[in-house]
């Protein structure tokens, strides 16, 4: 099997499929090298173990390889679909190579081991560590229906479907990204999934913020957007939500710290033309007079002659309305001939988002209809009087009303009561 002849899908000549590659040509011989079989299988199992997948781990692999590779192809089809032309053809005979490999029965090493313990591999009671157990199923399912194709055709069908349903490679198959130290983009595997109906009150927030996001997917014009006000009022809850609620509609989430501004216009020239909307999230936003990072975001905002990326948004998060601290010189110091222009550049980048949204703190009747809201949510069984009771001391000797303090309260007695159970 020459996997040098692949054109798109181009491999490693020291990766493990490389590797695999070769061993199946020496099969073909009878010439399998059992060590060296026994090597791989071990890759194998070890990755089919840490990506969460199930059943024929040979074919989830195959079927990994292609969903991961970003190539001119795949990238294409993201999003949308199969097109025409001369791409087809070459992608054409990559398939067939594809699929060569992916019918190859792993019986036919002819070595001394049971292969249904990797071809019926059980792993429902293992956790991946590098893809979530949603992702897994996704490439579990769709190496399941490869099994079934008859044809390159089809083959290729079901893998270009999957690009235009989930996407392609880490950006198309997650969700929500990190930055690394050196600024490279990082997936993260665990993000909460919270949804806005888990944020109790705040209709008006929730609205005006899926308003802008309903605006940004279909195409139109949308702003950035500011969630500011008070601590633990569910703006970073919000942001949260959204990256869940819209990932099916190609929306992704990068966080990005203050510290590492200086990589946006790095991050921005990787995927201003990938099929996805991104939402640049910046959480707790805030700069002290000497920092000097905002200066990165204005110019990425509104600045320089590259016009803004039309699938690239900023949303943040705050305490303050504005995000650049003010001081008392700033109206008095009389050595600055200009001191109207200080604090206009200090004020000029909180009005660079289009869209800012407040959220207050809640009133104590508020308070009250969000913890019996957490209460039905989690099933506990407590009145409204005497949840309410232990509620308002929790309360008083926490951090004041907030939605946070009330999730506080309810995870205290949702732990409080499963240690009662288990004694």
């Amino acid at each position: 099997m020459n996997i040098d002849k692949l054109l798109l899908y181009k491999v490693d000549e020291n990766s493990t499929l490389y590797r695999f590659a070769a061993l199946i040509e020496k099969a073909k011989n009878h010439e399998v090298d059992s060590k060296e079989c026994y090597d791989l299988l071990s890759k194998l199992i070890n990755f089919g173990l840490e990506h969460g997948f199930y059943d024929n781990l040979w074919h989830c692999y195959i079927t990994y390889i292609m969903v991961y590779n970003e190539n001119s192809y795949s990238m294409n089809c993201e999003m949308k679909g199969m097109g025409k032309g001369t791409l087809e053809s070459i992608a054409d005979h990559d398939f067939e190579i594809l699929k060569e490999l992916f019918d190859f029965d792993i019986n036919d090493f002819g070595i001394d081991m049971d292969m249904d313990s990797i071809l019926e591999f059980s792993n429902d009671n293992l956790k991946g560590r590098v893809f979530n157990k949603r992702i897994s199923d996704n490439i579990c399912e769709l190496s399941n229906n490869l099994e079934k194709c008859d044809s390159v055709a089809e083959f290729k069908d079901q893998v270009v479907d999957f690009y235009k349903r989930f996407g392609v490679g880490i950006l198309g198959l997650h969700k929500a990204f990190r930055l690394s130290d050196d600024g490279e983009i990082t997936p993260i595997t665990g993000i909460a999934h919270v949804s806005l109906d888990d944020l109790c009150g705040y209709e008006n927030q929730k609205k005006k913020l899926m308003d802008n996001t309903n605006a940004f997917v279909a195409g139109r014009k949308a702003n950035n957007c500011l969630l500011y006000g008070d601590a633990g009022t569910g703006k970073s809850t919000s942001i949260k939500a959204i990256a869940n609620m819209y990932y099916d509609k190609g929306v992704r989430i990068i966080e990005i710290y203050k510290h590492q501004f200086k990589y946006i216009n790095k991050i921005i020239s990787k995927i201003k033309n990938r099929n996805y909307y991104f939402i640049l999230y910046m959480d707790d936003l805030s700069f002290e007079e000497f920092e000097i990072e905002y200066k990165y975001l204005k110019a990425v905002i509104e600045g320089g002659l590259e016009k803004k990326p039309s699938n690239i948004l900023i949303y943040a998060t705050s305490n303050r309305r504005h995000l650049i601290r003010e001081s008392f010189k700033d109206n008095t110091e009389v050595n600055d001939l200009h001191k109207s222009d200080t604090k206009q550049e200090k004020l000029s980048l909180a009005d660079r988002f289009g869209v800012t949204i407040y959220y207050g703190a809640p009133t104590p009747k508020e308070f009250k209809q969000i913890v019996l809201a957490l209460r039905d949510n989690n099933n506990i069984d407590m009145d409204d009087d005497e949840i309410l009771l232990e509620a308002n001391k929790w309360e008083l000797h926490h951090n004041g009303l907030s939605g946070r303090t009330a999730q506080q309260f309810i995870d205290y007695l949702l732990g409080f009561n499963d240690l009662n159970e288990r004694n």
